[in-house]
């Protein structure tokens, strides 16, 4: 698959074949589900936690005694039912991360990729670089390119200017290649990739 190569001026400046085993894949929602789920599972905090009975501060005494008052038995008032008292079954300290093939993740990613390329989405940059650091420099042309929401994957190093610039824009993402992930990918609506980037990816992904 052949795609224009642009620049950050907007200028055409040649073309890039792509391969086909990572951009023209079908496209199953079904494993962009489970990748998304895994990633985000991956990601939870897990500390919610609750007190059981015996981390409730209190007397181990009985209320009242066991017969003869006309009310229910009771042993403790840190149990459930009175109030203050303990919660059961509550949420614990836990990780929520699971595990996940290592070739279903490979192509999860692959189909992210094809996912954009289908929806004409994908546009190839020639360098992620910027002469300054100033967002409104490169905000410009990011309008001027059409690109809203987008994320930028570019090598394996990032531009420090590029990167600084882009950190003050919303709904723009730049992460390097090594940080490609299918959430990211799919949160943003315009995917762009420099040649590093693709270079980089195809080696990985093949």
């Amino acid at each position: 698959m052949k795609v224009q190569v642009k620049n950050l001026a907007g200028t055409a400046v040649g073309d890039i074949e792509l391969s086909d085993d990572i951009f023209a894949l079908p496209v199953r929602s079904d494993l962009l589900h489970r990748m998304v789920n895994w990633q985000l599972a991956k990601r939870r905090a897990g500390t919610h936690k609750t007190k059981g009975v015996s981390e409730i501060s209190g007397t181990g005494k009985k209320p009242y005694k066991q017969k003869g008052t006309g009310r229910a038995r009771q042993g403790s008032l840190r149990s459930p039912q009175f109030r203050g008292g303990a919660r059961i079954f509550g949420p614990v300290v836990r990780s929520h991360e699971y595990d996940l093939p290592k070739k279903v993740k490979k192509l999860a990613l692959r189909t992210a990729l094809s996912a954009k390329a289908a929806e004409g989405k994908l546009f190839v940059l020639d360098a992620a670089t910027a002469g300054t650091h100033k967002t409104k420099e490169l905000a410009a042309s990011l309008t001027k390119l059409g690109l809203g929401s987008v994320i930028v994957i570019d090598g394996q190093t990032l531009d420090v200017n590029f990167s600084r610039a882009a950190a003050n824009i919303p709904l723009v993402d730049v992460l390097p290649s090594q940080g490609a992930n299918v959430y990211d990918i799919l949160r943003r609506d315009t995917l762009v990739l420099t040649r590093a980037a693709i270079a980089d990816l195809e080696a990985r992904l093949k």
